[in-house]
């Protein structure tokens, strides 16, 4: 990777000890002891906008409410400091900037040198690897109202594997009359079948769907339930509860085959009929498929609505009933929230991410929703967290402005926007 595609980590900081708290005014709430844990530099101190309390201890959902437990330290685990709840609705001051976020808590270290900080803060619990599951080929083309050739997209894919993705969703076995860009599903399968490194699952909304994927070669792939009543009716036309019969049809063929099923419930968050949609209905379509057989469950905020406020809750729910390490992300970036929620979701101990290079994407069936969030974005925060992905960011740009030049447009993905005019000043 060239420096211009480098982010900056951690440990490429300088060391802070230098700098003077004196300047900052009395006036504002006073710094808990827990506040100035790391080396008394990083958060410099704590406005209070109204009068409520810095102690809130409940995260409330629509009409749900989820309390957190604080964990409070425990003498069997020696140094392990106290961490005190997550307040989603206050301001810190991280070096002179604002920033609207999850709260510090105490730390214990006696420098301020960066290095020392990931074992004490919230950043400790990051995955040291995380699975990105590229659905660009499939969930970021189903919108375009262009037809792609076939042999785009079968270089498309290519151009993706080659960037060492361990998972690209090659395309869907659904009726050409509802999605006419993927009627092409079984030349994709035949293009792409000498492919080898990464696994190439297909969508398939049914069993005649199973069937014609099997047909074609795939030797994975996921089918996809809603936790919305009314988009369940609109998306594939029947209810919640048939469509899971559906789906125990499938996952029970696909057993007999040793044929590796990945379940997603889409409109985790918001549905563009219902409006908000409750944690505990995500949770028991998570349940159901996870129970049926599915091997991952991936939670889909399929309009984009999402915030680490409603994305916290609702994780909280299906990992209650779905263990987390069976559990994946999928968000859409309509009101620019994908990577904070992506932050959160890691934080609780999520470690396989959806995305679409160059942001590609949307929901036919859901007006005003935009596209995924751009994998290059994704990968680019991640390697800046020193979490692996294994995936090359420069052959991943050369994947994501392929597909943008064909479809006639810039990128979606801000990374990639900027990378390539920093490259243009330098050339």
């Amino acid at each position: 990777m060239s420096s211009l595609e480098e982010p900056l980590a951690l440990d490429k900081f300088p060391n802070l000890n230098n700098i003077d708290l004196s300047r900052f005014s009395s006036s504002a709430c006073r710094p808990i002891r827990e506040d100035l844990g790391m080396g008394q530099c990083w958060i410099q101190g704590r406005n209070c906008f109204s009068s409520n309390s810095c102690e809130e201890d409940i995260e409330v959902h629509d009409r749900e409410q989820f309390k957190w437990p604080r964990q409070t330290r425990d003498s069997s685990q020696g140094d392990i400091p106290h961490r005190r709840t997550l307040s989603l609705g206050r301001n810190r001051m991280l070096n002179g900037t604002i920033s609207a976020s999850l709260h510090l808590s105490d730390c214990q270290c006696n420098s301020c040198n960066y290095p020392g900080i990931m074992p004490y803060k919230l950043l400790r619990d990051m995955p040291k690897y995380v699975k990105i599951v590229e659905v660009g080929p499939r969930d970021g083309l189903q919108n375009e109202n262009n037809i792609v050739p076939t042999s785009v997209k079968v270089e498309f894919v290519s151009k993706l594997v080659a960037s060492g993705l361990p998972v690209v969703e090659a395309t869907s076995f659904v009726s050409p009359k509802w999605v006419p860009q993927l009627a092409d599903a079984a030349d994709v399968m035949k293009g792409v079948k000498s492919l080898e490194g990464t696994r190439l699952p297909v969508l398939t909304p049914n069993l005649k769907g199973f069937e014609a994927a099997i047909a074609a070669g795939a030797k994975e792939i996921a089918v996809f339930a809603s936790a919305s009543e009314s988009f369940s009716k609109s998306n594939i036309n029947c209810s919640i509860e048939e469509s899971l019969a559906r789906y125990r049809a499938v996952t029970s063929a696909a057993k007999k085959l040793s044929i590796p099923v990945r379940g997603y419930v889409s409109c985790a968050i918001g549905c563009p009929f219902e409006g908000a949609i409750p944690p505990s209905k995500v949770s028991y379509v998570a349940k159901e498929l996870y129970e049926m057989g599915c091997f991952e469950i991936s939670l889909a905020d399929t309009i984009g609505v999402g915030t680490p406020g409603s994305v916290l809750p609702m994780l909280g729910a299906v990992m209650a009933v779905v263990p987390v390490e069976k559990l994946a992300v999928h968000f859409h970036d309509t009101y620019g929230q994908s990577l904070p929620n992506i932050l959160v979701s890691l934080q609780m101990g999520i470690s396989t991410v959806d995305s679409s290079v160059a942001g590609l994407g949307g929901c036919p069936y859901a007006k005003g929703a935009t596209g995924n969030v751009a994998t290059e974005d994704v990968v680019y925060m991640l390697h800046g967290l020193g979490v692996k992905t294994n995936v090359d960011v420069g052959k991943l740009l050369l994947a994501g402005e392929f597909i943008s030049k064909h479809l006639g447009r810039q990128s979606g993905s801000k990374t990639a926007i900027a990378l390539g005019r920093k490259k243009a000043n330098f050339c």
